[in-house]
């Protein structure tokens, strides 16, 4: 009985365990049938990737080119060179092979070679002759791929408006960053089949994944006018010892952008070596006295972040990314206020007495024996502050914020460069007697280059508020239209009777006025002259500056000169308005703008 018994349980035992290996071989089973209905292309695909090495293969970066079709942004063929461990037979050799050709340090590149991993970079963007020359050597486990490197011709030629790009081609600052999703491209991959131990099939060859360059961008910025802006710029530079000097040549009609300089501008080619104007820095320290002395810490001293404080500076674009006093050009936006309002006429007069005394504060003009009697058009020819301080007293200060914002000096240009800066003003509230006497001849508030000829455009141009730009259109390497970039303008920001006669009266500051030193036979110039104090007052700082357009009874194009901190005469009817009235020599006969008898009328 007891065998039987045994016998009966282990037939129970029997039974269970082959029902159950049968259960655990269905279950299996059914994995697998839904591993391979369901999931064998993702299976597939971790084969693939545990065989596949892959290698990146950068896109073209679109190139930039100016209105008149110059190439300012480019590409350069360049190689990759990279070492695969498992590859490399004979690591002595590839590590002396590699520190002489890249001119690298031994010990960095031996490190990458012995180093066990699927790949290892060893230098980027090595000329094109140079990644030949190592392929020449045949060398096991080194692989040298082309690649591409931005390339600027030119060189420094507005380089604070394309801007640059990384080792990895992706943009910086300027334009390069602004438009980085239209230049960029998509990149491609090469892919090459190994076996476990991740030695390359030879006889499997390689498969690749082509990349999608990017587009071109066609800029508003015109080759030309820009070359002679900056060579303009430069002598200003040179002749005045100035910090800087920038120029802004622009269409006030629609906005375009034909130049943009900042003097000193960097080179393109090399934007992490500081040019000689930031290569140093000087710094306030304590004697064993107690007294306060100067000391210049040259390149080779400058701490890490200093450094970096220097390149940030050389890299500012001081037309959108500062802001500073407008001064005297900014009477063309209170002489507007106040035709606008009603407050002013023609027949109106004044008598300058050399001083004027507000708020008991006296503010002087700048002709301190004074103007005597004048009439509106003579005080904005003679840029007299006492004259000034009374027309915008006139117009208030709740409308002459009205009129700022209205001329877009409120709020920013949405110029297409990063970093533009906004204005820095009182709060409408504070602003007292005092406050609006200095605003009204361009003192008490910062503005920045553009903001004030994006204001002055309007004012000459019939009423349209533009925005200033840079980008045209995108295009493919079909020649195809690819984008066409549109802005906003706004009406009605100046009535066309106001209009007209400011372009009289700033016509009559270049025939008559302050600007004579712009005036050009044969052409309608109108314009208008600041020299403006440097915060703090009385540190003999000054900043020259210019406006200028033509032609003045249809403008075309409009330009602007700020000279910060010239040694000598600092007067900007003597040395900004000059500097305009050499670029309108080169560029008004290029832009087609030809010359006429003018008669002017002294009524």
């Amino acid at each position: 009985m007891k065998y039987l018994r045994n016998a009966g349980w282990i037939k129970r035992k029997l039974v269970f365990g082959i029902v159950l290996v049968t259960v655990v071989i269905l279950l299996l089973l059914g994995k697998l049938a839904h591993v391979m209905l369901f999931e064998s292309e993702y299976y597939g695909e971790l084969a693939q990737d545990l065989h596949e090495r892959e290698r990146a293969i950068k896109a073209a970066r679109g190139r930039i080119i100016s209105a008149d079709g110059t190439v300012l942004a480019s590409n350069k063929t360049v190689c990759t060179i990279s070492v695969v461990h498992a590859q490399v037979t004979d690591p002595e050799r590839v590590i002396d092979v590699l520190s002489m050709e890249l001119d690298m340090d031994r010990e960095k590149v031996a490190k990458s070679v012995y180093k066990v991993s699927s790949m290892e970079r060893i230098k980027t963007n090595v000329p094109k002759e140079v990644g030949d020359a190592i392929r020449e050597y045949n060398l096991d486990g080194v692989k040298v791929d082309e690649d591409s490197k931005r390339y600027y011709p030119f060189g420094s030629l507005a380089s604070k408006v394309l801007g640059f790009t990384g080792s990895d081609n992706q943009g910086i600052i300027g334009l390069e960053v602004r438009y980085e999703e239209e230049l960029a491209g998509e990149p491609g991959q090469i892919l090459t089949l190994t076996d476990a131990s991740g030695v390359e099939l030879e006889k499997e060859g390689e498969s690749r994944i082509e990349p999608v360059n990017g587009d071109d961008l066609v800029i508003s910025l015109d080759y030309n006018i820009q070359s002679y802006a900056q060579q303009a710029a430069y002598k200003a530079y040179k002749a005045k010892g100035a910090k800087r000097v920038s120029i802004i040549v622009m269409n006030p009609q629609d906005g375009r952008i034909y130049a943009m300089v900042n003097i000193p501008e960097y080179d393109l080619n090399n934007p992490y070596e500081l040019i000689s104007e930031y290569s140093s820095i000087t710094v306030t320290e304590e004697n064993e006295n107690g007294e306060s002395i100067q000391k210049t810490i040259p390149e080779d001293e400058l701490t890490s972040e200093q450094r970096m404080d220097l390149l940030n500076t050389m890299w500012r674009n001081f037309c959108i990314n500062d802001t500073y006093e407008p001064g005297s050009t900014f009477k063309m936006v209170t002489a507007t206020a106040a035709l606008e309002k009603g407050v002013v006429g023609l027949n109106d007069t004044f008598y300058c007495r050399g001083s004027l005394t507000v708020g008991g504060r006296t503010i002087r003009c700048h002709k301190t024996t004074g103007h005597g009697s004048q009439t509106f058009a003579q005080t904005l020819m003679n840029s007299c502050n006492p004259a000034f301080i009374t027309w915008g007293s006139r117009v208030g200060a709740e409308d002459f914020y009205h009129y700022m914002n209205k001329l877009g000096l409120l709020g920013k240009t949405g110029v297409d460069l990063p970093g533009e800066a906004g204005t820095i003003i009182h709060k409408l509230e504070n602003v007292g007697e005092v406050e609006l006497a200095t605003m009204s001849f361009g003192q008490s508030f910062q503005i920045t280059p553009l903001q004030l000829l994006r204001a002055a455009s309007a004012i000459i141009n019939g009423g349209t508020l533009v925005t200033p730009h840079f980008a045209v259109k995108t295009v493919n390497a079909d020649g195809e239209i690819t984008k066409v970039f549109e802005y906003e303008t706004v009406e009605g920001a100046v009535s066309k009777e106001t209009s007209d006669l400011m372009k009289q009266l700033l016509e009559s500051v270049v025939s008559e006025g302050g600007g004579k030193r712009c005036y050009i036979e044969g052409y309608r110039i109108g314009g208008k002259t600041a020299t403006s104090q440097k915060l703090p007052r009385g540190s003999g700082k000054y900043i020259a500056s210019f406006i200028g357009f033509a032609p003045a009874d249809d403008p075309q194009v409009i330009a602007m000169c700020i000279i910060d901190e010239p040694q000598g005469i600092y007067y900007g009817g003597t040395i900004a308005a000059p500097v305009i009235r050499e670029v309108f020599e080169n560029i008004l006969p290029y832009l087609g703008i030809e010359q006429e008898a003018v008669e002017f009328s002294t009524e």
